[in-house]
């Protein structure tokens, strides 16, 4: 039964009241919604009141919208200014986990809530500092909602949004109309968007496509996968990438499709002799493997992330790459002759710029905290560049150039040393546990980024491959190798691993 038919026309009293609230995070127009509902229904003979309660900041707290409204009589109703637990009618939230929260909160109850709920996800900041993958799973939201709701609404409203050229508030604007939970007509929905002129063609596109998708099955717009491109260059360098691939290609099936993709990279961060480097490590590690060659996998897969490792080079060759400000453009939505300004924000640490120099030059400066103090201090501090500027773009585009540099810097010694250093490790393990040995090349995922974020993964890595040195030689060695590296994933503190370590110390 609908809400509309629940309630009277005329009603009187608490139950002629509608309530609704409505989550959504920063960019996705919950005020705009929350002015269309109103618009609706003081335009349909009914009195209504809305408040909000920000949340702390984009995607640390959604903003909390609350709707009551009632229909007009001799007497103006008393609403109340937040939603309470347990007394919501209709809970609307524009992302799937803002969903749970609102579960969780008690605003959805099975004797009298209707859940509305676009199914993707915009990640929460405590989603996004996990080190490993911190994604909640909507999975999980899913089914809590089909126990905890009276009725339950979920498409992925901000991709049919998307596909009309519009925002998720007007595709959640027509599953409100499509559900029926207000009572009042389609066209009376259509009427609040068309009074607000600007951009109305596309939002009543988008409201149409929520309405369907929440009266039924709807299939969501086809997305068309990017097919990596075909390498481009010289006859000479084509012939040369051709070899690698092909040398590539006679490893064993279960290794060669990984094999190629790391190529790929390495050639891309480098240059192809680099990529003939690549194939000899792997080859290394292939000619000690057996069937089904797991250990060559992984170890393709994570030597091609070593090698194409996160320096100051490349994030400035990145940073100005052909077609990056046009994409950043198209994706803020940006129109021809519109004006786009593009901020980067570089915070160098004296260890970067080290990094950059000769490999002896550089270790001979990092061994002087005379120095290394007086670099931090003129370089460690927030910078922030303009790309869209002539000065900011030529400084990161030379910066970005020093390809053939790279080689000979102090960074990648340390990196090349480091790598050689993981590789023995773990092959020194393979011929009394070869499972330990595929978890060790696994614990290269621990070390990614660059300036902070590289030196907290270099300090767990270490920690993690101590931990693994204490339990070499039990029979669950491999099963405690992989719950180090899963406590080190955990949160960017390292506490998890700590506590890990400790159980080991217990008992080595």
């Amino acid at each position: 039964m609908s809400l509309h038919q629940a309630i009277p026309a005329g009603g009187k009293g608490m139950d002629a009241v509608i309530k609704l609230a409505l989550l959504a995070v920063g960019g996705q127009g919950g005020g705009v919604l929350t002015a269309w509902i109103e618009a609706v229904a003081r335009a349909n003979g009914y009195v209504c009141q809305a408040t909000s309660v920000a949340g702390v900041a984009q995607r640390t707290g959604a903003t909390v919208y609350y709707i009551e409204m009632a229909p007009a009589g001799p007497r103006y109703p008393v609403f109340s200014l937040m939603p309470a637990a347990g007394d919501v009618d209709i809970m609307v939230t524009a992302e799937m986990m803002e969903a749970g929260r609102s579960i969780i909160r008690g605003f959805v109850t099975p004797d009298r809530t209707t859940l509305i709920t676009s199914t993707h996800r915009a990640l929460a900041v405590s989603e996004k500092m996990v080190p490993g993958d911190g994604i909640a799973s909507s999975e999980e939201v899913i089914a809590a909602a089909e126990v905890a709701a009276r009725r339950f609404i979920a498409a992925d409203f901000d991709a049919l949004a998307l596909a009309e050229g519009s925002v998720i508030s007007a595709s959640m604007f027509g599953a409100i109309a499509g559900a029926e939970v207000l009572p009042f007509p389609r066209e009376a929905f259509e009427a609040a968007i068309k009074s607000g002129g600007k951009g109305a063609e596309a939002s009543l596109r988008a409201f149409a496509a929520g309405f369907a998708a929440a009266q039924g099955p709807v299939s969501l717009p086809k997305v068309t996968v990017a097919v990596t491109a075909a390498p481009v260059g010289s006859a000479r360098l084509l012939a040369k990438w051709q070899a690698l691939a092909d040398r590539a290609g006679r490893m064993p099936a279960a290794v060669a499709e990984m094999v190629v993709l790391g190529l790929r990279k390495v050639v891309e961060f480098q240059d192809l002799a680099y990529g003939a480097v690549y194939l000899d490590r792997v080859e290394a590690v292939l000619a000690r493997d057996r069937a089904p060659f797991e250990l060559s996998k992984q170890a393709a897969k994570y030597t091609a992330n070593a090698m194409a490792y996160d320096d100051v080079i490349r994030v400035a060759d990145l940073k100005t790459r052909a077609g990056r400000a046009e994409r950043i453009a198209a994706e803020m939505g940006a129109k021809p002759g519109n004006v786009v300004q593009l901020t980067e924000f570089m915070h160098p640490r004296a260890e970067e710029i080290v990094g950059l120099l000769p490999a002896k030059l550089g270790a001979k400066i990092e061994a002087n905290p005379a120095w290394m103090a007086r670099l931090d201090r003129w370089f460690n501090k927030g910078r922030r560049m303009r790309t869209d500027s002539l000065r900011a773009y030529l400084m990161l585009y030379v910066l970005g150039g020093m390809k053939r540099r790279r080689l000979g810097s102090l960074r990648h010694a340390q990196e090349m040393a480091h790598l050689e250093r993981w590789l023995a490790v773990a092959l020194g393990y393979l011929p009394k546990n070869y499972d330990l040995a595929v978890e060790v090349i696994k614990c290269r995922r621990l070390v990614k980024g660059y300036s902070d974020t590289h030196a907290r993964g270099l300090s767990k890595f270490d920690r993690v491959l101590a931990g693994i040195a204490l339990v070499a030689s039990r029979d669950d060695a491999a099963d405690w190798a992989r719950r180090l590296r899963e406590a080190a994933l955990m949160d960017e503190e390292g506490k998890a691993l700590d506590g890990a370590l400790a159980t080991i110390q217990s008992f080595a």
